[in-house]
């Protein structure tokens, strides 16, 4: 049976995550300890009792969510029999990207880690506190969303095309005030602005494009034992040269998820693994391909249940 996996980005995150995996087995509170250490920060800390004010801050969101997923994947080798070789695809949402490559063996743990905080900071500082920002854009298609921001000329663009009817923008505060104008009068049925620190997918990080640029060329990249799709082409990443360059154009571009998920779709794979927090991918996937089936791992019982079918 092939099966592809999929992780979670920004926006799942909660208190409490991963803790019932650390809990009840060594090799996921292993996870968490080598991400605590890499760090030289208690991370799961914040993770398992907050303050919530700390866990939403983008430099622990990150990483945060990158180990919460790396723990279940690897609960669900040990425990579930889960092998790279039942794997056809892997992807990720945004920072997903980066918890698939550490999922595939592209990146290790550690320097997995160390790259998002480097990327949370970078996004984070970037573009001062409120001058930027994003919303999800409801009842438009892309293509009438892309109309209105060519024509209205605001200081936007899409960032995340993440299913039919729920795209994306990020942009300047004023840019984002007159798009969103303009899509209320374009025949948009909601336009929700997204509670996110930075627009992120958007030109103004091109500074944290740049600090990844230079992390990413000294961090050492393997070739993926398993195909990774990239955010920016939805395709698969093979060496990795494209995948330092792809991360790097990530940053600034767009998420092509509904773009990924049909391809993954499109090769045969109808069964999608989602490893982390929360189950946000597996409501998009839905939308994106009503054949699809999902699983979403993300505590002890979603272990056993999965157990218990395979």
């Amino acid at each position: 049976m092939s099966i592809a996996l999929v992780f979670p980005g920004q926006g799942s995150q909660a208190i409490g995550m991963g803790k019932g995996l650390a809990d009840q087995f060594p090799v996921a509170r292993a996870v968490f300890d080598e991400v605590d250490d890499a760090l030289s920060q208690k991370l799961s800390h914040i993770m398992w009792s907050g303050p919530e004010s700390d866990l939403t801050m983008t430099a622990n969101t990150q990483p945060a969510l990158m180990a919460h997923s790396i723990a279940a994947f690897r609960v669900l080798q040990t425990e579930a029999d889960l092998s790279l070789d039942d794997i056809a695809y892997a992807a990720g949402h945004s920072l997903g990207e980066y918890s698939a490559l550490c999922a595939a063996g592209a990146l290790d743990l550690q320097t997995t880690a160390k790259l998002l905080r480097i990327r949370g900071d970078a996004m984070q500082a970037a573009v001062p506190a409120g001058e930027g920002g994003m919303a999800a854009i409801l009842g438009l298609t892309l293509e009438q969303i892309e109309d209105v921001l060519t024509s209205s000329e605001a200081d936007c663009q899409v960032a995340n095309d993440n299913s039919p009817g729920q795209v994306v923008i990020s942009g300047t505060a004023a840019g984002m005030e007159q798009a969103s104008q303009s899509l209320k009068e374009a025949g948009a049925k909601r336009v929700v602005p997204l509670p996110v620190s930075a627009p992120f997918h958007s030109r103004l990080m091109k500074p944290a494009a740049d600090k990844m640029a230079e992390a990413l060329s000294q961090a050492e990249v393997n070739a993926p034992q398993v195909p990774v799709i990239a955010n920016i082409t939805a395709q698969p990443v093979e060496t990795p040269d494209e995948i330092r360059k792809l991360l790097v154009e990530q940053v600034t571009g767009r998420v092509r998820w509904v773009d990924s998920v049909s391809f993954i779709r499109s090769n045969g794979v109808s069964h999608f693994l989602e490893i982390g927090t929360g189950k946000v991918l597996s409501g998009l996937i839905k939308k994106i391909d009503r054949e699809a089936t999902i699983t979403t791992i993300n505590g002890p019982d979603d272990i056993a249940e999965y157990q218990s079918h395979h």
